[in-house]
């Protein structure tokens, strides 16, 4: 088990939280505010939809078209990112490697959903976070690989 001084205790939570408010982003705004979220760094490298995207704006990108296309067929899912089992460990003062497992339920309809509703992917993450020069605690790296998977 890795032993955190103090100040490490402190940059676990910040790491944490910047997650969190990741998910909470994608579930609430559908990704649409990300760019305004202040939860990607400045050199975020992110795979999503198949394909790596380098920059908030390309990650931005990603979520405008997704939410558009999903409009235009059969709506926008109510999305909910179930982020369990976090581990942090630091590479440096301001580094911080992540991983954890995520649990995604999405349904397209009206909520609350009263039909039973089986997890749509369960999938390990890999993030990095980086400390950028205003102290904040960003993420640098999003990418994760499905265990199971909704038929």
């Amino acid at each position: 088990m890795a032993k955190y001084t103090p100040e490490q205790a402190a940059d676990v939570l910040a790491v944490k939280q910047v997650i969190y408010e990741w998910g909470d982003e994608l579930d609430v705004h559908d990704g649409l505010g990300i760019l305004d979220a202040g939860v990607l760094a400045k050199n975020i490298r992110y795979f999503v939809g198949g394909e790596w995207r380098e920059g908030p704006e390309a990650v931005a990108s990603f979520y405008k078209e997704r939410t558009a296309k999903l409009k235009a067929g059969p709506g926008v899912p109510v999305m909910r990112h179930i982020i369990t089992s976090l581990r942090v460990k630091f590479d440096g003062a301001d580094l911080a490697k992540v991983g954890y497992l995520l649990v995604f339920f999405a349904a397209t309809g009206e909520q609350p959903f009263t039909d039973y509703c089986d997890p749509l992917a369960v999938a390990d993450v890999k993030m990095e976070c980086v400390r950028e020069a205003d102290g904040e605690w960003r993420i640098s790296l999003f990418d994760s690989g499905q265990i199971f998977k909704r038929g």
